[in-house]
């Protein structure tokens, strides 16, 4: 919604700054979203005295001019037919940027001739599309004042964007009483003439609806001997503006109503009217040219405007072009009515059509606003261009807007907490124009018209806190807490935050992925039980809720790969779905990897072929969780048995004794993949945050000890001939049980396999040793390892290799 400051100035009384009226429009809730000032833009064009006007010595259509602008002489040369000795024109000085061409003007020589500045045409400033001569103001206009000033160019223009509830601000009239009830001023009376027609309308107006009528009112008035043509200067200025070319003072002045009082019109050349004019329901295949100049079919879903012998036009959005005025106009008929709001919106975007008398429409024209705006426009009709009025021919009933709300004012500071009297709690009110009645502590509020918006108590208290400020609310600090405030986030929201936080710095993107997924993914991941299927899916590939995140994660994958992004890394934190109960909602940190690189790096490198993603990497995506969780890494066993979903010879799960399964990792499994369309290898892991065991409190929060032994520790390497089908856990398992206090660490460093073994595998393993008291002997290192040995022969049958 745009509107000129004195155009605002028209509705309301006040002396406050533009900036001041724009701050108080942000906290009242009609945003501003520009301000436009002309006057700052044209500052350097000032009015000027042509002093001489002589004949170029060098060309016949050029004029070399001495322009005065009040404070210089300057040399101009000037090619305007009209450039002439003594007349006041429009002088821009050298380093002035031209709108109407987009240049910065520059000392020239002209055929020989030095020209500082210029003379400038209506086009050259960007107002319209004259340029045969210069502008040429009247005698008398003062010299060296800005143009702006004398062409009455220095009207600022604002844009406040308007809620779908706030029809009423899409008229000046609706902002400048909003502002009124901010103390921005004081509210000027409306003036609409009662207009005494004298005689009856020729043209006659009916209603045609089966059941719930979406015209409900139809007012006209018809205007005979007009003289249309051109709208006053004053109009034009305000209607070009805001954005709107002006046409004539006909089609002006419905433009002009619309805008300052949010009351869209209609004007018909009466002479081109068949008949009665009927508001009803469109027939299928009727069609008309609207105003655009397209055609429009309808049918009956559409509201029409229509006389005997067809559409005129949508109702409460374009009229047609047939019935349209022009310049031979002499005789008009002036529409106002009110039309059904979503019957209105059904038809313009059924159209794709969409107009300024559909955007007010669609969010409610204030019904009361019918008659007094008909006669409105024909009094401006009459004054602008002459003719005789009818008496208002109204064809239905105005329909009823009046409610009244019982309204408790204590509610203001209850819900908003603003300690305000009820005497400036009842001054706002009335102000934005709802009529208070009742004793005190029992007022009752009638509800204007223009506010559909406003049903119940907590609207009214809305409206208080919007007039006086939510900034004017009393800033509380809260009650400190005596003692250790305890943590704000639960376990499982820490869990999500730790784990959230470990795949990001591993390289991985966050990914929020549907809920929902198809049947068949669900069925392939674990789901596919009846009471997971949506009773109202909202698309027939999401039905079932999600088993599983890595459906969606595989997809997303796909989607990256398709369009050249093959090396995708992403996650999801989430819930999954495995029944109805509040148990069988389990909340996951799902991984997937896709790519032929490692992790260390993406794409080719200058040092070598990339290392293929593997079930490995998988698993330390679930460990590096797991330890973020803060699991016991070192006790983790890693066993066979995940999910049928992964790759059978390359998976695993993570747990902890064998019913406290943590993790699923590994290669998925081709035909998963298969069964969503995407290609492999992708690797995934899912760790399941709700199963590690909460913490045990800590009879302190103190941190204990760091423990940093001040004894070297000892490696010893033991090469170990197993069975093939040995585990290497089962073998390191039972190396550090040799000796649990005396063992820090055992890891595995070599595998070897070949028929020099006779069917056997080699597992050469390092073991840490950390004294704790003294340095150890060579005899209890050997003692160690003989314990080792044994534990390892006896838990695996493995031998020592010699």
């Amino acid at each position: 919604m745009k509107f000129t400051l004195s155009w605002l100035k028209d509705h309301l009384e006040t002396k406050e700054s533009i900036e001041t009226i724009a701050d108080k429009l942000s906290l009242i809730g009609l945003e501003v979203e520009s301000i436009d000032n002309p006057a700052e833009k044209l500052a350097a064009f000032k009015t000027a005295h042509v002093v001489q006007a002589e004949q170029h010595p060098n060309a016949d259509r050029l004029r070399v001019c001495t322009v005065d602008d009040g404070t210089a002489q300057h040399q101009v040369v000037c090619g305007a037919p009209n450039a002439k000795t003594g007349m006041i024109g429009v002088f821009a000085p050298t380093g002035t940027w031209i709108p109407g061409t987009g240049m910065d003007l520059k000392p020239g020589v002209i055929r020989g001739v030095d020209s500082n500045g210029m003379l400038v045409s209506e086009r050259e400033m960007g107002l319209s599309d004259e340029h045969d001569g210069i502008i040429e103001l009247p005698e008398g206009t003062p010299i060296g004042v800005p143009m702006s000033e004398v062409m009455g160019l220095d009207d600022p223009v604002i844009e406040v964007g308007i809620t779908p509830n706030r029809g009423d601000c899409l008229g000046v009239r609706g902002i400048a009483r909003d502002l009124a009830a901010a103390g921005m001023g004081t509210l000027k009376p409306l003036e609409t003439p009662q207009l005494d027609g004298a005689f009856d309308s020729p043209v006659k107006i009916d209603l045609k609806f089966d059941g719930d009528p979406a015209c409900p009112a139809f007012a006209g008035v018809y205007v005979r001997g007009l003289k249309n043509g051109p709208s006053p200067a004053w109009m034009q200025r305000r209607l070009t503006a805001i954005g709107l070319r002006p046409i004539n003072a006909l089609v002006d002045i419905t433009n002009y109503v619309s805008y300052d009082r949010a009351r869209p019109l209609h004007v018909y050349d009466a002479d081109k009217l068949a008949g009665t004019i009927h508001a009803r329901m469109g027939v299928r295949a009727e069609s008309f040219v609207a105003l655009d100049g397209k055609t429009y079919e309808v049918d009956e879903t559409m509201c029409v405007i229509a006389d005997d012998n067809g559409v005129l036009g949508l109702g409460g959005i374009m009229g047609g072009e047939a019935s349209g005025s022009t310049e031979a106009t002499v005789n008009v008929f002036i529409e106002s009515a009110w039309f059904d709001p979503q019957v209105t919106a059904r038809t313009g975007r059924k159209l794709d059509l969409l107009s300024d008398a559909r955007y007010r429409f669609e969010r409610t024209v204030d019904p009361e606003t019918i008659l007094p705006g008909v006669r409105h426009a024909a009094q401006l009709v009459m004054e602008l261009c002459g003719g005789e009025a009818s008496t208002v021919e109204l064809a239905g009933e105005v329909p009823d807007s009046d409610r009244v709300i019982d309204f408790d004012i204590s509610q203001v500071k209850r819900l908003t907490g603003l300690e305000l009297h009820p005497v400036e709690i009842k001054a706002v009110l009335r102000d934005l124009g709802f009529h208070i009645s009742g004793p005190e502590g029992a007022e009752r509020l009638a509800v204007p018209s223009w506010r559909p918006d406003v049903h119940e108590t907590a609207d009214l208290v809305e409206e208080v806190a919007r007039i006086v400020g939510v900034d004017s609310v009393a800033s509380t600090p809260l009650e400190r807490a005596e003692g250790v405030i305890e943590p704000v986030l639960t376990l499982g929201q820490s869990r999500e935050r730790a784990a959230r936080r470990t795949l990001a710095a591993r390289g991985l993107v966050e990914a929020v992925t549907w809920s929902f997924i198809g049947a068949d993914a669900a069925a392939r991941f674990g789901g596919g039980s009846q009471v997971l299927k949506l009773s109202n899916p909202i698309s027939s590939d999401l039905t079932d809720m999600r088993p599983s995140l890595l459906p969606g994660l595989i997809v997303a994958a796909k989607r990256n790969a398709d369009r050249g992004f093959g090396d995708a890394a992403l996650f999801e934190i989430g819930a999954t779905y495995h029944g109805d109960e509040p148990e069988d909602q389990v909340e996951m940190a799902t991984a997937v990897r896709r790519g032929a690189s490692a992790i260390e790096r993406s794409g080719r490198h200058w040092d070598g072929a990339d290392r293929p993603l593997d079930v490995f990497d998988a698993k330390a995506d679930a460990i590096a969780v797991l330890n973020a969780l803060g699991a016991p890494v070192d006790k983790l066993q890693t066993v066979q048995g995940a999910a049928d979903w992964y790759h059978p010879g390359r998976s695993g799960t993570l747990q902890l004794g064998p019913k406290m399964v943590l993790a699923h990792f590994g290669e998925l499994h081709p035909a998963a993949l298969e069964a969503l369309d995407a290609d492999g290898p992708v690797i995934a892991c899912e760790v399941f945050l709700n199963a590690l065991p909460a913490p045990k409190a800590r009879a302190t929060r103190a941190k204990p000890a760091v423990d940093l032994p001040d004894l070297m520790p000892v490696r010893r390497d033991f090469a170990f001939l197993v069975d093939g089908d040995v585990e290497a856990q089962a073998l390191l398992r039972a190396a550090r049980g040799a000796d649990k206090a005396l063992i820090s660490d055992v890891r595995l460093f070599d595998v070897f396999a070949g028929e020099a073994l006779g069917g056997k595998t080699s597992l050469a393993i390092e073991v840490t040793l950390q004294p704790r008291d003294k340095t150890l002997t060579d005899a209890e290192i050997d003692a160690v390892g003989q314990r080792i040995v044994a534990q390892v022969e006896k838990a695996t049958g493995g031998t020592l290799r010699s």
